[in-house]
């Protein structure tokens, strides 16, 4: 996918004549131990993270990361807010969100350009279960309520002319647990990630209905990008920890670099075995079915700001008639200095 990267002109000056002489100048990080919350590790939605940790990114960059896993997107932006945890690797919406309310909060790092989630029903309800329009009155398990999984979905029953509290979202984890639910049919749709949706429909217990893996659907659900994971923190965060920042985004970095030119049995290989939810060669196809999806720049571009901002303000009454000033969900300054 073609993402315009855009320029700051007089702001990149000041960067390289300001901040660029003071504080990323300074050799130690102002914090070596970075807490750091993420909603469902194992996830392929968060795999450059896992990467960055696995290959020693963090490390490299003189940082200590410890990753506090919360199992869904919504709980880790709760522990930044209450200040449990330094930063989080979550959805990008929760940035615009959180300036909604008037809280601060940055992305510096893209890491998806699309958001990879998948749509699927159960297997046997296949033929009455078509598009989103059906599922009025349906189990749909997601990662966490308030997550990205579950917005997506009630995005695509707005689209397909339902009320967003149409069909009961039940969170079910990110894992195993996910697998399970759909199984023993606890639920009748999910929405969920690879590679939960690769081991279901390899087990052959789902019929796919609606895939963010790829650009043709994102595209098709959104109508354009629609940026996905990313690193993002408290302003204060930043301003009082820009080395600290510029590492770890060089980190992250350096990790979609590596994702770029890996193959999928480098990746198996990387992660922990646990991930491969027993069947290696299942977890190696998952991540074929997702490698489109990374970050190539790290940049979120405008066309994908105002695609999520469209999409929270079909879903939240609150943010309907929300003024935000979407150039301050994402300070790129980091990503520039790691890239260039």
């Amino acid at each position: 996918m073609e993402r315009r990267t855009f320029l700051i002109g007089t702001g990149a000056a000041a960067l390289a004549a300001g901040l660029g002489r003071t504080a990323f100048a300074q050799d130690k990080p102002e914090k070596t131990k970075v807490t750091l919350g993420v909603g469902g590790k194992p996830l392929l939605y968060y795999l450059p993270l896992t990467i960055a940790e696995r290959k020693g990114f963090f490390k490299e960059q003189g940082l200590d990361v410890e990753i506090n896993d919360f199992g869904g997107g919504a709980k880790s932006l709760q522990a930044l807010i209450g200040g449990s945890v330094d930063v989080v690797t979550g959805a990008y919406e929760h940035t615009i969100r959180m300036q909604a309310k008037g809280q601060d909060v940055r992305a510096v790092t893209e890491l998806g350009r699309f958001p990879a989630i998948v749509i699927a029903v159960k297997k046997d309800k296949a033929g009455q279960v078509k598009s989103a329009a059906d599922f009025k009155g349906l189990k749909i398990g997601v990662t966490a309520p308030g997550s990205s999984t579950a917005l997506t979905t009630q995005y695509a029953m707005v689209k397909a002319g339902l009320k967003p509290t149409d069909a009961a979202i039940i969170g079910v984890g990110s894992g195993a647990s996910a697998v399970a639910a759909m199984q023993k049919g606890e639920i009748d749709v999910i929405a969920h990630l690879d590679p939960v949706i690769s081991k279901l429909e390899s087990d052959g217990d789902i019929a796919i209905l609606i895939d963010t893996r790829t650009e043709a659907g994102t595209r098709a659900l959104f109508g354009g990008s629609n940026p996905a994971a990313t690193l993002y923190t408290k302003k204060d965060f930043i301003d009082e920890n820009p080395v600290t920042t510029q590492r770890l985004v060089n980190a992250f970095m350096k990790s979609l670099k590596w994702l770029a030119s890996a193959k999928p049995e480098d990746v198996a290989e990387a992660v922990p075995t646990e991930y491969h939810l027993g069947d290696k060669p299942l977890y190696i196809k998952a991540v074929q079915n997702s490698l489109e999806s990374y970050s190539r720049t790290g940049i979120v571009p405008p066309d994908g700001m105002a695609s999520v901002m469209d999409m929270l303000k079909t879903l939240d009454p609150e943010l309907k008639d929300a003024k935000v000033d979407l150039a301050a969900t994402f300070d790129d300054r980091f990503v520039k200095k790691a890239a260039g």
